[in-house]
């Protein structure tokens, strides 16, 4: 290990002159016995060269092969020195270097090693990535050199963190507690288990004890990632939850009609979705980042379309019998989850997030905000705002809104009252078939969407509040938020079980759920 750190260190210090791949490297990577051949490794790759890095690149890959002390490298089945790149004839006898895994892996690292001056920040990220998993304290050189050339603060910080995980391993003792100090500034999780690595394999009591107290820390910075991010999931799912639930608010929290086919009013929302993906996939593939901005209209009028049809030709006979309608569109739902089935078969299909919602944003070690939650957490607030103002605003939310308070005196003032029904219904679907188009971008698209969320939705506006939007979106975050945390302790299925629980209690306390219906209705 001394030798290897010596012989990278030499090589740094020659790094600022101007280097070329040698013959005599060449030889030494790719001829003799495993070790002398890592030891021309690193020191070939403490110099960041073009030629250096193809050659390495090659013996990865497989594509070099030696006759005697000549050496030639094999692209498109033709042979190549490695140093002046002339084309060569490769002699009969020539056989393939064969790698072993203590070479393979020593590859693998120098490449990491020499993407780490790359112009591209996303292939210096990856490099360090591969080199904070198995990088030695040979590597050290290089990384200190990538570390006072990187720009970008992110992986400026990442590469220090590598360099203190290298020198946990130092036989030094001032370096392995210089290590464990900077390492208790990290909130990396790969952190954490190094340290512990580190603990079982420490004798000094100093640096234990130095390495225990970092591990405290780290441990702390780390369960404030896990809070934040069982906070983030909660108001991700409790977005989704709203969503869906926004459209039974009018249903029936507004309407009073227990539609059983709302998830399925979703699933038409996500199928359109998918339609107009694969149109803009086949026709527009230029402009296939921007098919949700046309997806969104399409999922709601035909949602909307469909909401219109089920309660011109269903619904408006049965209103005043609960029973019956819930009879009635559980009926509908199963009739459309085999009508989608007919069509686009039984198998899930997927439906691609556009470039703009890949990725996320890193807030700590272990915290990541993905931008497709991000999105749906805007859209839903922007569906919210969009169904508040039509609501309170406008002259069909003041129709609705006079109808549902009291219909025979509404119709006594010329409001078409079916009219309103039909268009308030339509409305509800339409927000469904939106939740279908938003929940497109977090899972796959099946018959089966919309059964996993008509129960939470149901449970949402009971709890909120009948007819109220407020009431709505407190159920909704709360629901989300609560059912994470509880995820955390108990698991998914117990979770999803103690909060039926807790909204059973709260109904049986409140039945009126969180906001009481304001005014006089018919029925009071």
């Amino acid at each position: 290990m001394m030798m290897r750190t010596l012989l990278l260190f030499a090589a740094f210090l020659l790094s600022a002159g101007v280097h070329a791949l040698s013959p005599e490297e060449v030889k030494g990577m790719a001829l003799g016995e495993t070790e002398t051949r890592v030891e021309a490794l690193i020191k070939a790759s403490a110099v960041p060269d073009e030629k250096t890095a193809a050659f390495i690149q090659a013996l990865a890959d497989d594509a070099v092969k030696t006759a005697g002390d000549k050496v030639f490298v094999i692209k498109n089945d033709k042979a190549y020195d490695p140093v002046t790149g002339a084309e060569l004839t490769v002699p009969a006898d020539a056989e393939d270097v064969i790698n072993n895994n203590l070479m393979r892996g020593e590859l693998d690292n120098a490449l990491a090693a020499l993407k780490l001056f790359s112009k591209e920040e996303k292939l210096r990220a990856e490099a360090i990535k591969t080199l904070s998993g198995g990088a030695d304290e040979s590597r050290l050189p290089l990384i200190e050199k990538a570390y006072a050339a990187e720009t970008v603060p992110a992986l400026k910080s990442q590469l220090e963190m590598v360099r203190a995980t290298i020198l946990l391993s130092s036989s030094d003792k001032a370096k392995r507690l210089e290590a464990a100090a900077r390492l208790s500034g990290s909130n990396n999780p790969i952190s954490k288990t190094v340290l512990i690595a580190r603990l079982s394999e420490e004798d000094d009591p100093e640096v234990k004890s130095a390495l225990q107290a970092s591990l405290r820390k780290v441990e702390s910075a780390l369960a404030w990632g896990d809070k934040l991010g069982a906070v983030f999931s909660g108001i991700s799912l409790g977005s989704i939850l709203l969503l869906v639930a926004l459209g039974l608010a009018i249903t029936y929290g507004l309407m009073g009609v227990i539609n059983m086919a709302h998830g399925e009013l979703m699933m038409i929302g996500a199928y359109a979705t998918y339609v107009v993906q694969g149109l803009f996939q086949k026709y527009l593939p230029g402009l296939f980042d921007w098919y949700l901005l046309a997806a969104v209209p399409v999922a709601f009028m035909a949602s909307a379309l469909m909401g219109a049809a089920l309660e011109r030709g269903v619904i408006r006979f049965l209103y005043g019998r609960p029973l019956e309608t819930l009879l009635a569109t559980w009926g509908i739902s199963l009739m459309l989850q085999q009508l989608v089935r007919s069509i686009f078969g039984a198998q899930n299909v997927g439906v691609e997030n556009p470039v703009w919602m890949s990725g996320g944003v890193q807030v700590l070690g272990n915290l990541s905000l993905p931008y497709n939650r991000l999105v749906i957490i805007g859209f839903a607030i922007a569906v919210l705002l969009g169904m508040a103002w039509l609501i309170s605003k406008t002259r069909l939310g003041l129709f609705v809104r006079g109808v549902t308070q009291n219909r025979p005196i509404a119709s006594c003032m010329g409001v078409n009252t079916a009219r309103v029904d039909t268009y308030a219904f339509a409305l509800g679907s339409g927000i469904a078939g939106l939740a279908g188009c938003a929940l497109s971008q977090v899972g796959n698209v099946g018959p089966d969407l919309g059964q996993g969320y008509i129960v939470d939705a149901f449970m949402v506006v009971v709890l909120g509040g009948v007819g109220q939007l407020a009431g709505t979106v407190y159920a909704a975050m709360g629901l989300g938020i609560l059912n994470k945390f509880l995820e955390g302790w108990t698991g998914a299925v117990l979770a999803k079980i103690a909060v039926l629980v807790l909204i059973i209690i709260f109904i049986q306390k409140r039945p009126q759920g969180i906001f009481a219906m304001k005014g006089r209705s018919a029925e009071a």
